[in-house]
């Protein structure tokens, strides 16, 4: 299912353009309706219309709870802050700076539990060396649940919003290194595990950038969110996470081959050598089971 009805142009698929188109659509139908003595209600509701089309056909349960909720709080908002069109302004400006357009494609602000990814380490094992990467790092709450798990490794985080960078440093992490940039045009070559906590959309590509660019035996962990058709190679449950999942994909290792039909790891060249030569090993018994399913 694609971001919104097919027949718009692509460059408007992208979220957030269709909440925005729709809640604006929503308005000129009110303006409108009230205009034509449609009276209140029956306005507020054709209003709410584009809203309720446009949620349908968006793919993501949190974007349709924003766009049909959107409307309404638009609506009482205004109604209690008859601001001028001034302070609007400033108002989406403000939202602009802390958090560009270009970064919405990526997962909203959701902080990193801080115990998150508490023992981890006692399943993937990295060298001491090890470069551990946040990919969207926001307020620095990922980089605190990688330093807790993985004390001695060097963490660094990459931010596309420069005032969460700058947030971010107010209470920095020790040791840990946050720059502005895009995670997806950022090379992740040089790392031996990169962490996401980014939307369910995102890890298919988050998948293939990992396996272009990573080293055979680097890790990509993800809290919440699989990577679609891909096997993880462990499975952590947070504790006390009420459910939430942490999932761990070991790049050139055998749940990292790609499902085909008829093809099973033992087709690998690679896998069928034995495990490969990697900075980072996953601590089990030897047997390679994916996924392998631990409570943190």
């Amino acid at each position: 299912m694609s971001d919104v009805p097919v027949g718009l142009p692509a460059r408007l698929k992208a979220w957030p353009w269709p909440a925005l188109g729709a809640w604006a659509a929503g308005w000129l139908l009110l303006q409108a309706s009230l205009r034509w003595d449609a009276g209140p209600w029956l306005s507020l509701a054709l209003g709410w219309l584009p809203s309720l089309a446009v949620a349908i056909s968006v793919r993501g349960r949190w974007r349709r709870v924003l766009l049909i909720a959107g409307w309404p709080a638009i609506l009482g908002l205004a109604a209690v802050a008859a601001w001028p069109g001034w302070v609007w302004l400033a108002l989406a400006c403000g939202v602009l700076l802390f958090y560009p357009l270009s970064a919405w494609r990526d997962a909203p602000l959701f902080p990193t539990p801080r115990d998150a990814l508490q023992g981890l380490s006692a399943h993937i094992a990295l060298p001491q060396d090890a470069r551990l990467l946040d990919a969207g790092s926001g307020l620095g709450h990922g980089l605190a649940a990688l330093r807790q798990a993985f004390p001695r490794a060097r963490i660094e985080g990459i931010e596309r919003s420069g005032l969460l960078v700058l947030a971010s440093r107010v209470r920095p992490v020790a040791g840990a290194r946050v720059r502005r940039g895009d995670l997806w045009s950022v090379s992740w070559r040089d790392y031996d595990l990169v962490y996401l906590f980014q939307r369910p959309e995102s890890m298919a590509p988050a998948w293939r950038k990992a396996c272009a660019e990573m080293r055979p035996g680097s890790w990509v962990v993800s809290l919440e969110f699989p990577v679609p058709q891909q096997a993880a190679t462990l499975e952590l449950e947070v504790a006390g996470g009420a459910g939430r999942r942490i999932l761990a994909y070991q790049v050139g290792g055998e749940a990292a081959v790609d499902a085909q039909p008829g093809r099973s790891p033992a087709d690998n060249p690679e896998t069928r050598a034995g495990p490969m030569a990697a900075r980072g090993s996953l601590r089990t018994d030897g047997a390679r089971r994916a996924p392998r399913r631990h409570r943190a």
